[in-house]
């Protein structure tokens, strides 16, 4: 499934870009279905930052899951290890590609119904944008 989710301007972050288009664009996102007896689901999406400053998102949060963090996913002397990062820098102008084996959401403790999942993106307490997606088929 292809999602493109554009955000709505906070005119108070931001102003909307000369040419009309939005701060903060999410494309092709992916949220995990959560595997039989585990607690946690992936989220990948590219994020693109058309504004003139960079951003940092600091928090994403979600009615679905009890906690989400941002992760890398680093190889060093051929050992992959997976550790939460403050912030997801996105560079003015730029975008940044959340995929496996990289930069993803960790989305733990979910809830019951998953049917339409909600996440809000903040640098640190602005909201940047809100998404509404499904979980991905397999």
């Amino acid at each position: 499934m292809r999602t493109l989710l554009y955000a709505f301007c906070l005119p108070i972050l931001f102003a909307c870009t000369p040419d009309n288009r939005a701060p903060v664009v999410l494309e092709d996102v992916v949220i995990t279905e959560p595997r039989p007896g585990a607690n946690m689901s992936a989220g990948y999406f590219t994020i693109s930052n058309n504004g003139g400053e960079p951003l940092a998102i600091t928090r994403v949060e979600s009615p679905q899951f009890g906690k989400i963090e941002i992760h890398e996913t680093t190889t060093i002397d051929g050992v992959s290890r997976m550790r939460p990062i403050p912030a997801l820098e996105v560079p003015a102008g730029g975008s940044v590609v959340l995929e496996r084996g990289g930069k993803h959401l960790m989305l733990m403790q979910p809830a019951a119904d998953l049917s339409r999942i909600s996440l809000d993106f903040y640098a640190a307490d602005e909201l940047l944008v809100s998404i509404t997606t499904e979980i991905a088929a397999d």
